[in-house]
């Protein structure tokens, strides 16, 4: 992103989406780059001991010869995650600076409600003589409804992708105004949603696909059966007008 003639000296950050959850979705250009730079960075939640992203890629790696740097972040503090993506900045910074190229890998694109996104913002601010490169992913959006076999939108329709479900007032602007609304990260707000489906007039329109693309994955049309356990954070609904 950065022109400055002085950046050869310098490393690129590589954004590189990884797909959603299958390996084979990554794509040759992803592949390429994380098998050519020292230094990979993945983003893991305080709630998990493990990097969905790195889990994804890991085969693809070569172990003892590149560096693994693992950012963790909080879900729940917005000041807190703030923070971190400046520290993740400066940590970045430090490899680039010396002329090493890093891969910041995220799963899906990396430019679709992605982590990385905080990372490319505070590297721009502090760092703003760095190259970046995008690398786009598969996303779990694309991927759901390829598992579906449910084209999301055709010739003049409108397409909605929003991050969680506030309210059944939310719900029913968007499908007023959208022929197909896609919910990300899905969770217990959902279930007041689905229940009020059916005097929005959308009985038996909705469908959840969990991790899409994984050996878990799972496509559920009967969405009166969901329950706080089936909820995921890999998951999302789909609901076609």
């Amino acid at each position: 992103m950065s022109t400055n003639d002085n950046t050869s000296q310098y490393g690129t950050l590589y954004g590189v989406g990884v797909g959603p959850g299958d390996p084979e979705l990554l794509t040759l250009k992803a592949l390429r780059i994380l098998e050519q730079v020292p230094v990979v960075c993945a983003p893991q939640s305080e709630t998990s001991q493990e990097s969905y992203a790195l889990d994804i890629v890991r085969q693809f790696l070569v172990e003892g010869k590149q560096e693994i740097l693992r950012i963790q972040f909080p879900t729940d503090d917005a000041e807190g995650a703030a923070a971190v993506w400046r520290d993740a900045a400066d940590t970045l910074g430090e490899h680039l600076l010396q002329g090493k190229d890093v891969a910041f890998i995220t799963e899906g694109d990396p430019m679709l409600y992605s982590t990385f996104a905080y990372v490319l913002e505070s590297v721009c601010t502090q760092y703003p003589d760095i190259s970046v490169e995008i690398i786009p992913g598969v996303s779990s959006v694309m991927a759901a409804a390829a598992s579906a076999g449910v084209p999301l939108v055709t010739h003049g329709q409108r397409l909605a992708i929003l991050p969680a479900v506030y309210g059944i007032d939310d719900l029913s602007e968007a499908i007023s105004s959208y022929d197909t609304i896609v919910l990300m990260k899905v969770n217990r707000t959902l279930l007041q949603a689905l229940a009020n489906l059916e005097q929005l007039g959308l009985a038996g329109k909705g469908i959840y696909v969990r991790r899409a693309s994984t050996a878990r994955e799972e496509v559920i049309t009967d969405l009166g059966r969901l329950s706080d356990e089936d909820l995921d954070y890999f998951s999302l609904l789909i609901i076609k007008r």
